[in-house]
């Protein structure tokens, strides 16, 4: 099999599989893993397929697939999505903004769950897909290169007109006195049409977010409903949240 047959059919496997794996394709295409690693580089250059460790996947799957080892504080991160599971039930409307604790969340959701689940995170849309009960609903916008979100008047818009049961919200930053603040003014504007457009707002907060403030106020701690932590209740840490008033997970 010629070099341009081969590495054709490597983009035709990943796009059928999405995932697959360096021996997989060894094996599939009788040649060396050595070589399947080197078309893999060549096409990664190109664009073509994204190299992930032991493999490829395809460019669609890049927009939500991250590495889970290079993930800051998986382990907390899970746990925070364990715990927000715990609040929903079936038929619920849900909206979910950005970030890697929330597509942990979406990652996790049980695959029995039906729901209907608004969100302006591109990573977060692709990942529900895997979710064959729940209608995925993304918000469109001007994405955000860097974090893949959509932002602007159109996603702020778009949320005065909804009426969600649940928002999961990630946060930036969280402070007893300051509550919950944004490093950027968009995106600070566009939580707060969340929480508009919410009955409850839950809060997902690792340990690194507590006791830091940003620049934009999303609310204050009168406002929060519930906060979600990485933490046990009786963690030092959370003894002034505790005693402001916060409902904690």
């Amino acid at each position: 099999m010629k070099k341009k047959e081969r590495q054709q059919k490597i983009i035709d496997e990943v796009s059928i599989n999405r995932k697959v794996s360096s021996s997989f394709l060894s094996e599939r295409l009788k040649v060396s893993e050595d070589t399947i690693r080197r078309d893999i580089k060549e096409l990664h250059d190109k664009g073509l397929i994204t190299k992930v460790h032991g493999g490829a996947i395809s460019n669609i799957q890049k927009l939500y697939h991250y590495n889970e080892d290079v993930i800051y504080n998986r382990e907390g991160k899970v746990r925070i999505a364990q715990k927000a599971i715990s609040l929903l039930e079936d038929g619920m409307v849900i909206i979910i903004s950005g970030g890697t604790t929330n597509l942990m969340l979406a990652k996790l959701l049980p695959k029995n769950l039906k729901a209907t689940v608004y969100t302006y995170s591109l990573p977060i849309a692709m990942q529900l897909t895997e979710h064959p009960l729940i209608e995925t609903i993304f918000i469109g916008g001007k994405i955000h290169r860097s974090s893949m979100v959509t932002t602007g008047i159109d996603v702020i818009q778009y949320l005065s007109n909804l009426r969600a049961n649940i928002c999961f919200m990630g946060v930036s930053a969280l402070d007893v006195k300051q509550g919950i603040t944004d490093e950027g003014y968009e995106v600070s504007l566009i939580k707060k049409a969340m929480i508009k457009a919410s009955e409850r707002v839950v809060y997902l907060a690792t340990t690194n977010k507590l006791n830091l403030i940003h620049n934009y106020n999303v609310c204050d701690l009168k406002e929060i409903d519930t906060v979600v932590t990485d933490l046990e209740i009786n963690n030092p840490k959370l003894k002034s949240y505790i005693s402001a008033g916060i409902n904690l997970l």
